[in-house]
């Protein structure tokens, strides 16, 4: 096995969701030969060998371990007619009442508020502590997860997983680029450096898991605002354009209230100049003093993987326009302070006061990359305007988040409030302990469906 046995015992017991669960559980006229601890060790051990966490496969890593290994966790038992092995059957039994234990009265495609705490609880215990407090960065995105269960026949939606619905996934594969599939997104947090600090593992930090029929970005956002109140600082959020487009209240406000600064790729309908407010120009998810030179809110991201020299050479240039020595600049003549051509009115468009950074060449959200932050300068004439709520701009969308960089060419779908921008899928790297989460090199992108798309695209599969 990939990982130790002893390795996951000591993530299980110092999370406490064994006892937890175990806890939660009905009380049995007789004692349970599975337990949560047993159990939760099983599926563990098949995800650490590259299996899905499936029943049958849980019940089989631990039929699969030595003699001695099996007496301890209970997996073969002492009966009156002899020793026992775990049943399938009884694993059935326990996993169902834990499902039952873990979940919602009323499902609405959403982990339930205890099953979140476990999934947390399990991961913190899988990071370790050398590496706790390495970084408060962090890197999200989302992919897809497909049910366990047989879609439901076209034109209806009774199935045996109620929760699951249709999504849609892009490939970069060759053949057809996009496809539906009957199942969840699955939406993770993984660390990553700091700008200007060490190199750290990419641990996952935080893992949450939503029907297709929610937005997998307004799913993810309580759970990292949670972290502040479970004492872990959040850093920045590295994020595409998927999440950039959302309206602030969904993803902006909230992180940012929560201490987190934005580090995001613009969706492409909102990069270069995108017009005016109070007299500021509107530009890649800034604001610009009219004095600024034309080229400098022109110039767009670097392309993706650009090299140091590269973006060594656009800060130059950028640089250049700014002090009004480059050719091009039409405008350079000083504002009422004295200052020359000036750039960003102000990174931070939001109320709390952290400031999100614009960035001049491309990034992957989940791979380490260092980052240019730009300079910015007051602009009298830019903020004399009134502001909305909070010192806000009153702008279309009110925190507009700032560029990572240029997206590649299938960056440049769009969707609405409640649609998924197309991005990059997970890619997690060394997660020391820690289960992989790329499920292949696949390279998905998904979105969320319209139900006309479920009822057109819905096909029968098979079960699990």
């Amino acid at each position: 096995m990939s990982v130790p046995l002893a390795v996951i015992e000591d993530i299980i017991d110092a999370s406490g969701t064994a006892a937890q669960i175990q806890a939660l559980l009905p009380p049995a006229a007789r004692r349970r030969q599975l337990t949560a601890r047993t159990l939760l060790t099983g599926m563990l051990l098949a995800l650490a060998d590259r299996r899905p966490a499936h029943l049958t496969q849980a019940r089989n890593a631990l039929t699969g371990l030595p003699e001695a290994d099996q007496l301890r966790l209970g997996v073969i038992a002492g009966w009156t007619t002899g020793p026992h092995q775990l049943t399938y059957r009884q694993t059935e039994h326990t996993a169902r009442l834990i499902t039952r234990a873990l979940g919602k009265d009323e499902p609405d495609g959403a982990p339930s508020a205890v099953l979140q705490a476990v999934c947390d609880s399990l991961l913190e215990a899988s990071i370790p502590a050398a590496h706790k407090n390495t970084s408060s960065a962090l890197a999200a995105d989302w992919t897809d997860v497909e049910s366990w269960s047989r879609p439901p026949p076209r034109g209806t939606t009774a199935c045996a997983d109620p929760e699951a619905a249709w999504g849609h996934r892009n490939s970069n594969l060759p053949g057809p680029k996009g496809e539906m599939f009957f199942g969840y997104y699955l939406s993770a947090a993984v660390m990553t450096r700091e700008e200007n600090g060490p190199p750290v593992p990419e641990l996952a930090r935080r893992i949450t898991v939503s029907s297709c029929r929610l937005d997998p970005v307004r799913a993810l956002a309580p759970v990292l605002t949670a972290m502040p109140g479970q004492g872990i600082p959040l850093g920045d959020i590295i994020d595409d354009s998927g999440y950039a487009h959302r309206d602030a209240d969904a993803w902006a406000l909230p992180l940012r209230a929560a201490g987190a600064q934005l580090v995001q790729d613009l969706h492409p309908h909102d990069r270069g100049p995108q017009g005016t407010h109070q007299g500021a120009i509107i530009a890649n998810g800034n604001l610009y003093c009219p004095a600024t030179p034309k080229p400098l809110p022109q110039l767009g991201p670097l392309p993706p993987g650009a090299a140091p020299e590269q973006t060594a050479a656009r800060d130059q240039q950028t640089a250049e326009y700014r002090a009004g020595r480059d050719g091009q600049a039409e405008n350079t003549a000083p504002d009422a302070d004295g200052a020359g051509a000036l750039a960003p009115v102000g990174e931070d468009v939001g109320d709390d006061g952290h400031g999100d950074r614009v960035h001049h060449r491309a990034a992957d959200p989940l791979q380490h990359a260092e980052r240019h932050q730009p300079a910015q300068a007051g602009c009298e004439a830019a903020q004399q305007g009134p502001e909305g709520e909070g010192g806000q701009p009153d702008l279309e969308d009110p925190a507009p988040p700032e560029p990572v960089g240029g997206g590649s060419g299938q960056d440049e779908e769009t969707g609405d409030d409640h649609g998924i921008g197309v991005h990059r899928p997970l890619q997690a790297g060394h997660r020391g302990v820690q289960i992989t989460l790329n499920r292949g090199e696949r390279h998905v992108h998904d979105r969320v469906v319209d139900a006309e798309d479920e009822q057109a695209h819905a096909a029968d599969g098979q079960d699990q």
